[in-house]
């Protein structure tokens, strides 16, 4: 017996269907060539998501775009949907962007997607910093230096203290700012 073989789907295909309403009523993401269903909000998620938008957009205006929610172009077979990016500002009426300063992930559910798979997309894609708020312990997992595989850099930052943002070390968001 033959083994089988996954064919997996590439970005184009993806951006194609989505353009043609395939997935409409439906919160999906493209991770590894496979269409993902996205964890629902809580309103823990959503709050923490309040919170962090407009921190970003005050701090950094003109000199990065804040992207809620939208999609990032990881490879040709990976576009997720981080819940905040930093990217550079630009015009991406005709693609979304491929280049990141930061990505953030707040996660209630999908704390272990987040962990494993977000963190080699993200990595590979060359994200020279990602987030990961982990709204459950209050905590905000900070990861440096990508490598293939993942980040060699991990720094977990709790209440009481303050992250400067790689790319913007003037910029300096309290832990406690985020989560609650």
């Amino acid at each position: 017996m033959a083994s089988e073989r996954l064919r997996l789907l590439r970005r184009v295909e993806y951006d194609w269907m989505v353009g043609q309403g395939f997935f409409e009523t439906e919160k999906v993401e493209l991770l590894d060539g496979v269409i993902v269903e996205m964890s629902p909000q809580g309103t823990r998620h959503a709050a923490t998501v309040q919170r962090l938008n407009p921190l970003f957009v005050l701090a950094l205006r003109g000199r990065a775009a804040v992207r809620v929610q939208s999609p990032f172009v990881a490879s040709d077979i990976s576009e997720p949907e981080p819940d905040i990016a930093l990217v550079p500002p630009g015009d991406y009426d005709a693609s979304h962007p491929s280049q990141a300063f930061l990505l953030v992930e707040v996660a209630e559910s999908s704390i272990n997607r987040d962990r494993r798979v977000k963190t080699r997309v993200y990595a590979a894609a060359g994200v020279p910093e990602y987030w990961l708020v982990d709204v459950a312990s209050g905590t905000i997992e900070i990861r440096t230096q990508p490598t293939a595989g993942g980040y060699s850099q991990v720094r977990i930052a709790r209440s009481g203290e303050s992250i400067r943002l790689q790319a913007f070390p003037d910029v300096e968001i309290a832990v406690s700012d985020v989560v609650r």
